[in-house]
């Protein structure tokens, strides 16, 4: 069975690896499996005419609304499942404590060599314990979101299309938001998803709340978004945002109570050597015809002929 990988000191994260499978660097005619990289997704939907026999597409990324549009039909597409939980739900915290304790502004103030405690005093500063956290779109990057800021007093709500034990329905939204002191979006990009927090969404948010994306930039109405944040009513931290790279020239760069980082919140130093090891896993799953971890579409058989 050959496996699709660019050649270079990470293959060893894939190890062990059975002894019938054969890594190779080069798209082949009979290549089943790919590891998809992120110098190699510069390649797609081009890379795929090379590949008529791939079965599998692994790619490194939480997030694969950006692929689907493009793999060949019947090709299995997965995520990387976990990989980027932890350093996606500490940007989340890293976010949120730093929007509370108004860190961007007194990062201004020492650009100015200002000691001025007066408009802090004024307006005050708050920490979480008691608060309420809404995360939308609650799966494993949630769960680590809850698992983190439970030291904090946190009280967190997830809200998931399909409801359970630690996610209510969506359809308690409108409810929900009036309650938040912290809004958490985590959601993936779908039809169903974009735009999906709106000018309606914001407005039942409470005033002065948080809104933290870190999910897909447009799956956030910008226009509203900005509207919101120069009105005062809500502040804002997003990794993501809509359009992406954020042009220079955007209204959001110089919107008020609002931290934006260029989508990093996975880009962690040891993120690739999780992404090889999970894919290393799926590897050795398929070739044990097994189930895969973090379909996203494709087959349902993962028997080898």
């Amino acid at each position: 069975m050959k496996v699709l990988v660019p050649d270079g000191p990470l293959r060893r994260e894939l190890e062990p690896l059975p002894a019938r499978v054969e890594l190779v660097s080069e798209p082949a005619p009979d290549v089943e499996f790919v590891v998809l990289t992120w110098d190699m997704a510069s390649r797609v939907p081009g890379l795929f005419k090379e590949l008529p026999g791939v079965k599998v597409v692994q790619t490194l990324s939480a997030g694969v609304d950006w692929l689907l549009p493009q793999a060949p039909e019947g090709v299995i597409v997965c995520r990387a499942v976990g990989v980027h939980d932890g350093p996606v739900a500490e940007w989340v915290v890293a976010a949120i404590l730093a929007m509370q304790r108004r860190l961007p502004e007194f990062i201004e103030s020492q650009r100015k060599a200002e000691w001025n405690r007066k408009p802090f005093e004024a307006t005050g500063i708050d920490d979480l314990d008691g608060h309420t956290v809404l995360v939308v779109g609650h799966g494993s990057i949630g769960r680590a979101v809850a698992a983190r800021l439970a030291p904090f007093g946190v009280n967190v709500i997830g809200v998931a299309r399909h409801p359970r034990e630690d996610a209510r329905p969506v359809s308690e939204l409108p409810a929900l938001l009036p309650q938040a002191d912290v809004v958490v979006d985590l959601l993936p990009l779908t039809k169903e998803t974009e735009k999906f927090v709106d000018g309606a969404f914001l407005g039942r948010m409470k005033a002065g709340a948080l809104f933290v994306n870190a999910g897909r930039g447009k799956t956030v109405d910008t226009d509203a978004l900005l509207e919101a944040l120069l009105a005062g009513h809500v502040r804002a931290a997003l990794d993501v945002t809509d359009p992406e790279p954020l042009p220079s020239d955007h209204a959001l760069w110089r919107a008020p109570n609002l931290l934006i980082t260029p989508h990093i919140a996975g880009g962690v130093v040891r993120w690739d050597v999780r992404g090889y090891r999970f894919a290393g896993e799926q590897i050795r799953r398929y070739a044990a015809g097994q189930p895969l971890l973090g379909i996203e579409s494709g087959a349902v058989d993962l028997k080898l002929s």
